[in-house]
Order: C-alpha cells, then sequence, then structure tokens
C-alpha cells in the first residue's frame, strides 16, 4: 500500500490503529514529491528480487508527518511468509540510544553525574586493571566515568570483532551469554580493560554496563524501568527484550550473507532464538525487539526534543547534549586511532551520548545535513535523525554482513524527494 493511500485510508476511518497517533500526510504537505519517494520502493524491491535482502520495511518522516511506509520480499527466507509494517526485527544496536536516553532521564533527576565514577554505582568495577600488550596488568590512571561508558571511552571492548588477550577472555567467560545483568557485571568486573580509561574510542559493551546502572540506581529491572518511563508513555507496544508468545508470528527470521555461496542463509530461526526464549540478559547495548513504527515513535520524540503526544520523556536541552559531538572534548582529535573505527565511521563523523554526530557531510561522503545523528544494528536495522530538515529515516531488515550500500542508496532516495 502507497503512502497517499495509507493516508487517505487513515483519515477516513478516522483512526490511526496500527500506528497509535503517528500523523501521516501527502508528501507535498511536507516539502516532499509524492512521484520521488515513489522512487525508494522499487529499488530496494530490487535487491530482494536480487536475492541481496530477503525483506525490508522502509518508513519516512518530515515535519511530524510520516510521508512513506512501504514493505517488500519476506520475513522468512525458508517459509515465503511476508515481511509486514508490523514486522518485529532484532535492533541489536539501536537499542543502545534508547540506554543512553534512560542513564540520561536518570541524570535529569539528579540520581547519579556524568563523571561519577562507575564504582560508585557497580562496586565489582572498583579495582579494574589494565591489560598491557604483553598481559601484564596495570592500575588504571584513573577511575572509569558514566561519560565515558556512553561515549566507548572506558577501556572496554566487545569480545567479538577483535582478537586481543581481553578479547579472548571476554568469550571464555562468556561475557555476552550471561544469563543476567548482575552476572554480566560480575564477569565484566573480573576482566582487565584494554585500554586506560578515557584515552580512546573503542566500540564496547559499554552501553551495557549503563544498563546495570539504571537497574541499581532506580532499583527496578531495566526492562521494567524501559517499559514504565519509555515505552508505555511513548506507545511503543512492540519494543521488548523478550517476543511475547502472542507476537511470535511477526518475529522476522535472522539471515546472514554467505559470501562463499553469494546467498542469504538463515542465521537464527524465532521458535530457537535467545529473543523468544530468553536466555541472556537485557541487553542495553543491543537487545531490544521493535517495529518501524515503534521506532519511529522513539525517533520522533527525540527529533521533538523529548517530547510526543502530550508525553514528556526527557528535556530539551539534555537531548541537545546528547546529539553533540562528545569526542573532541575527551581526545581533541575525535578519537580517530587505527583500529578504533566502526564501520561507516569516516571523517566528519563524531560521537555524542548514544548517537553517532555528522559534523561535515562533505567530509563524510554522502548527502544530508550537518548535526544529523543516526546509528543502526547489526542485522542491517538503520535510522537517521536531521535536525535542520526535520527528517527521520528508518529502514528495518534482518541481514548480518550485509554487502549493499543500503543506507547511502536510501538516504540518497529520500533527500533526493525533498523539494521545499
Amino acid at each position: 500500500m502507497t503512502i497517499s493511500l495509507l493516508a487517505a485510508s487513515l483519515q477516513l476511518a478516522a483512526t490511526t490503529a496500527s500506528a497509535d497517533n503517528l500523523s501521516y500526510a501527502d508528501p507535498e504537505d511536507v516539502g516532499m514529491s509524492s512521484a520521488r519517494i515513489e522512487r525508494i520502493m522499487p529499488v530496494l524491491q530490487s535487491y530482494v528480487d536480487e536475492g541481496e535482502l530477503a525483506g525490508v520495511v522502509s518508513m519516512i518522516a518530515r515535519r511530524g508527518e510520516v510521508v512513506h511506509l512501504d514493505h517488500y520480499g519476506t520475513l522468512n527466507k525458508e517459509t515465503g511468509q511476508e515481511v509486514e509494517q508490523d514486522s518485529l526485527f532484532r535492533i541489536y544496536s539501536m537499542t543502545k540510544p534508547i540506554t543512553s536516553l534512560a542513564i540520561m532521564m536518570l541524570y535529569e533527576e539528579g540520581r547519579l553525574q556524568l563523571n561519577d565514577p562507575v564504582s560508585n554505582y557497580l562496586p565489582e568495577f572498583s579495582d579494574l586493571k589494565v591489560a598491557s600488550n604483553g598481559g601484564a596488568l596495570q592500575d588504571v590512571d584513573r577511575e572509569m566515568t558514566i561519560q565515558m561508558l556512553l561515549t566507548h571511552s572506558a577501556g572496554l571492548t566487545y569480545g567479538v570483532f577483535g582478537d586481543t588477550l581481553v578479547d579472548r577472555q571476554y568469550r571464555e567467560a562468556g561475557v555476552m551469554v550471561s544469563p543476567d545483568l548482575e552476572t554480566f557485571v560480575d564477569r565484566v568486573g573480573n576482566m582487565p580493560l584494554q585500554y586506560q580509561p578515557g584515552t580512546r574510542f573503542h566500540y564496547s559493551i559499554a552501553i551495557d554496563v549503563l544498563g546495570a546502572i539504571v537497574e541499581r540506581v532506580s532499583g527496578q529491572s531495566f526492562g521494567s524501568f524501559l517499559q514504565e518511563r519509555v515505552f508505555n508513555p511513548l506507545q511503543m507496544e512492540n519494543t521488548f527484550f523478550q517476543v511475547p508468545s502472542d507476537k511470535v508470528d511477526r518475529f522476522g527470521t535472522n539471515h546472514t550473507f554467505n559470501p562463499a555461496t553469494g546467498e542469504l542463509e538463515v542465521s537464527d530461526r524465532p521458535e530457537n532464538s535467545n529473543f523468544v526464549n530468553r536466555r541472556t540478559f537485557e541487553s542495553g547495548g543491543g537487545g531490544l525487539i521493535s517495529t518501524a513504527e515503534d521506532y519511529m515513535r522513539f525517533s520522533q520524540m527525540v527529533l521533538n526534543g523529548g517530547e510526543l503526544d502530550g508525553a514528556r520523556i526527557i528535556g530539551s536541552k539534555t537531548l541537545e547534549y546528547m546529539t553533540q559531538n562528545h569526542l573532541p572534548g575527551i581526545f581533541g582529535d575525535h578519537g580517530q586511532h587505527p583500529g578504533d573505527q566502526l564501520p561507516g565511521f569516516a571523517n566528519g563523523t563524531g560521537f555524542g551520548l548514544g548517537f553517532a554526530v555528522a559534523e561535515d557531510q562533505t567530509a563524510v561522503g554522502g548527502i544530508g545535513s550537518d548535526g544529523e545523528y543516526y546509528w543502526g544494528g547489526a542485522a542491517g536495522t538503520i535510522f537517521w535523525i536531521d535536525p535542520e530538515e526535520e527528517l527521520i529515516g528508518i529502514v528495518m531488515i534482518q541481514h548480518m554482513n550485509v554487502q549493499i550500500p543500503l543506507r547511502a542508496t536510501f538516504k540518497a532516495l529520500t533527500y533526493g524527494a525533498i523539494i521545499d
């Protein structure tokens, strides 16, 4: 169904059924071209037809109005089940902005300070050491702080993207398959750091540690805090750490591109998935399931300065602070150290508190606005928020090891539809 027909049906029905107060409009009402937006789906369809994607949901909003929502392909390559606009996706690292927001909500309430040592809330982190290249342990030069966690400069790692001594220890200890956040904190607290805290940007489990801090400070489970303070007020009814039994049929199969065969292969079936049979902790770094519409609600709240449909989640100045580049203040050079660049990071890009921040689009080499902020997930999900154009773009897929320039292509098609 095209967005024009969708908008018309919503107006005739005088309801927003699955969209829960998301406002829909014709593209021309917000300075975009319907004809140009109609270019989007054929391109995404071609990726599906050529076997590079199984299924995709794409969504665009401008000036508070949704102007594009479409879907194509299959939710499960094996069964042929069609993807729908309310299909459920593993958003993996798109969980990170939500977790960062939760910490900043506590900060606004005076319940923690960003320069507080992490050990104030997690005593397990009170005697950390740093592993040298040769394996010898050194004392930390300064204590790890909450702000360092927010900016991935705390000295932690992930254990899956590298093969250092510390990475191997993470894997051997089963850090990322901990049964709960308490066990996770115990295991990480016994691991050495990979770098001195506050000395460089290194993508890591830092945001998962923030989830544990939310638990300790709030006295609630991390999932309960998010449900009560974020998801319920924003009417995000399809965002959770574990897929409810009555929604499993909407949950996508995850796929992985196999370079040896050149094909997508099933890598995580819903019936066997940890997201259905909860076997790991509530991961603030990558544990949420969501829909395109739910993530649009979150993104629109952020773009609105912390409020959506009368629900105030966080203050506008706090969000302004979160979406600035914080790396120069720590390093003076955007933290660009050999081996420490994230996929997709480039010159002209910095990092805020939960979001990458594009400071110079000409250096980044893609269309957009300076000051936009964004992130993505390991299974190919992407979003960006452009305050200058009042624009949000979201794409949901379920593919590891994506081989196509999906984000760049979708952005070019989206910005190409702006006419005013």
